[in-house]
């Protein structure tokens, strides 16, 4: 396979790389990498075994869908698949994150590798911290399910008519008694969280996804059927924890006690600030804006809508970012993002790529070298 040096040219067009979350996990999805460059992957391989003790990438390369899809397994396994991806294109393509990237983003469990291809946490302090943040939230959830008698989880809801969401979102504001749409922090405090449903992604212009009691989403779509006018396409997600709910509260604690213990790999600050990239935070859909401020965002991420429409609309429209590259399994993240920008491949001075295999890392190297040179008028 050809290696495509990364151009010296002067920096182009802006761009962002980003990131996906939970449920793009799949057995094998690592194969056509280690199958291309052995050298780089294997010891990438040996450091995710080491740093997390337990063989977790057999259980990526050919555990079952069962052992894989377990929050606390495929959560590490999408953060450190990811970042594998980013290291063999600087290694085997040339490629030049610091010198060509403008900002990084990831949608959920993926801020976590957009904070380490930002230069804001190290890989294994990351992937150490998610596998913890799994197990957690895995133990959280069981615990839910038990509390409301029910399954818990996350539907997504999608609006036919655009120009609807809004007020579908106001519907879901006041069935849950929320005071401001989209937010968690008001949420009312008599209300317990295993009877909440709330917002828990803001993904596109027509989709959002609901977090809570299962039995509870569907009294809340009965009643936007009966009282709202709305009937929206939901598809419930392969998720069995409320991500982003009030559920997850326990898990945000545990997220601030460990963002402020000290690196057991280097006895310093988990958290690097300055990073050498600007990262967006899901839940203000800003970049960070200092080390206190990257803990408490990252910790509320638990229990906080994810801004994600919002995020790729301030990018797109604020910073004047015209180079997407989705870094990572699956094509959820590139698809949402090439659906708000207007993009879906490569255009004048820009586009929207994924990758998930050599080949498209090879095909999004050549496209940045063909589009450095295209300014805006």
């Amino acid at each position: 396979m050809r290696r495509w040096a990364s151009s010296s040219a002067p920096r182009g067009p802006r761009t962002a790389i980003f990131f996906p979350g939970q449920g793009v996990q799949r057995v094998g999805m690592a194969k056509p990498w280690l199958e291309a460059f052995p050298r780089t992957v294997k010891p990438i391989f040996e450091e995710i075994d080491e740093v997390l003790g337990i063989p977790l990438t057999s259980k990526i390369e050919s555990g079952t869908n069962a052992v894989l899809n377990a929050t606390e397994n495929s959560q590490p396994a999408i953060m450190a698949t990811s970042i594998m991806i980013l290291r063999v294109m600087e290694k085997e393509f040339g490629f030049k994150t610091e010198a060509r990237i403008d900002f990084t983003l990831g949608h959920s469990l993926g801020e976590f590798a957009a904070l380490v291809a930002g230069g804001y946490m190290s890989f294994q302090d990351a992937l150490s911290m998610v596998r913890k943040r799994g197990e957690v939230m895995a133990k959280v959830s069981k615990e839910a399910s038990e509390e409301c008698g029910g399954d818990v989880g996350m539907v997504a809801l999608v609006c036919e008519n655009e120009s609807h969401m809004q007020s579908l979102i106001d519907g879901i504001t006041e069935f849950t008694a929320l005071s401001s749409s989209g937010s968690k922090s008001d949420s009312s405090v008599d209300i317990p969280p295993v009877q909440q449903v709330v917002i828990a992604n803001i993904n596109s212009k027509n989709q959002i996804v609901l977090s809570g009691s299962i039995e509870r989403i569907k009294t809340l779509l009965t009643h936007l059927r009966q009282f709202g006018g709305h009937d929206p396409r939901h598809v419930r997600l392969h998720s069995e924890s409320p991500f982003h709910s009030p559920m997850m509260k326990p898990a945000q604690q545990f997220m601030r006690n460990l963002l402020d213990t000290p690196s057991a790999f280097t006895g310093k600050d988990i958290i690097k600030f300055p990073g050498t990239v600007p990262c967006i935070s899901n839940v203000s859909a800003r970049p960070f804006q200092s080390r206190q401020d990257l803990k408490d965002l990252l910790a509320r991420q638990c229990t906080e809508t994810v801004r994600w429409w919002e995020s790729v609309r301030y990018l797109d429209q604020e910073e004047k970012v015209r180079r997407w590259i989705g870094i990572g399994p699956g094509k959820v993240g590139r698809n949402l993002v090439g659906k708000e920008v207007g993009m879906k491949g490569q255009v004048k001075g820009g586009g929207v790529w994924g990758i998930t295999s050599p080949q498209e890392a090879e095909e999004c190297i050549k496209a940045l070298d063909e589009t450095e040179s295209v300014h805006e008028d």
